[in-house]
């Protein structure tokens, strides 16, 4: 004889939740089902279930990719895979590795407010999807090199941030612009990190802002950016070192004083204000003569301006006399 002996865990058969009810959880929430209901639902999903579902909100935006290529920013390489590029990505905030996205799981893309202020004509606030109807999206393939001695090739969907200064009309007092990231300790561990001044803090001149290479990213291959790439707003500067380019960006301030930048106020003997790729120029800790590829392993030498010389050359005539590397 057959003897079945029942464990403490087990539930009847009639108890269970049916499968059609388990697979669409998730629209019943959305739905309007009984706010009884709701509560219960909400209770299930709270702690660390509650922030694996922010990253399954959709995107407002992602009617919007894939963007048009535009094709006078051409690569002398291969496009990175994303499942390489996606996990190679420096964002102190969330994490000191390079694999930062299982840090970001209560990071929120929306709602996302930017802010203009300092010397311009009227200064403004205004959603991240608001500034979008404001400007055409497209996409650029773009090199990218860190001041680690490592590079990919990313294509970034966004547009020029000559657009952003154009609507910020900034008086002729403005002489930079200070690019500043979000604070939210609550989501962002490592700002709670007191070695560090955050909140994130980057500059550039009036003239790098609105030059063409300058490009502020809101997607990346052929969508909404990943919030590991600095979604929902990035700045993408191909001519310098990476660091350069901050993420998470709530606030463009005009200012007639050069930002200092937040490399430069940790360490201001190995960072500075300009960060422009230079292979003659060491790091204090490593040589910037070469680059890995991150895709392949691959060395090769590293370009002056990361090959966009042509671009940017002339936005340093004159200043032969200063640090403009670091």
């Amino acid at each position: 004889m057959h003897i079945r002996r029942k464990r403490g865990w087990e539930i009847p058969e009639s108890a269970a939740t049916p499968e059609a009810a388990y697979l669409s959880r998730r629209e019943a929430m959305g739905a309007g089902i009984g706010a009884g209901a709701a509560l219960f639902a909400s209770s299930l999903l709270a702690g660390p279930a509650a922030a694996q579902r922010v990253s399954d909100v959709p995107d407002p935006s992602a009617g919007l990719y894939p963007a048009g290529r535009n094709e006078a920013y051409a690569l002398d390489r291969a496009v990175t895979p994303e499942a390489r590029s996606s996990t190679v990505n420096n964002y102190y905030e969330f994490s000191y590795g390079k694999n930062v996205a299982p840090s970001m799981t209560r990071f929120q893309r929306r709602p996302w407010t930017v802010k203009v202020d300092g010397l311009v004509e009227k200064p403004f606030e205004i959603g991240i999807d608001d500034l979008l109807k404001k400007v055409a999206l497209e996409e650029r393939l773009y090199r990218h090199r860190c001041v680690e001695a490592w590079s990919m090739a990313v294509p970034w969907t966004g547009f020029p941030m000559a657009d952003l200064v154009a609507l910020a009309a900034p008086m002729a007092s403005a002489k930079y612009i200070q690019l500043e990231s979000f604070v939210d300790p609550k989501v962002a561990p490592n700002q709670r990190d007191f070695r560090y001044p955050w909140p994130y803090v980057e500059g550039l001149t009036i003239e790098e802002a609105r030059n063409e290479l300058a490009f502020l990213v809101t997607g990346v291959y052929g969508k909404p950016a990943p919030s590991q790439f600095g979604a929902p707003l990035r700045i993408a500067l191909p001519w310098k070192y990476g660091f350069k380019s901050a993420k998470g960006i709530v606030r463009f301030t005009f200012t007639d004083t050069q930002p200092v930048s937040f490399w430069e106020a940790v360490q201001a003997s190995e960072y500075g204000f300009w960060a422009n790729v230079n292979p003659k120029v060491p790091h204090p800790r490593w040589s910037q003569a070469s680059e890995e590829d991150i895709a392949t392993g691959d060395r090769r030498p590293t370009l002056l301006y990361n090959g966009y010389g042509d671009y940017v050359a002339d936005l340093y005539k004159g200043l032969e006399t200063k640090k403009i590397w670091y």
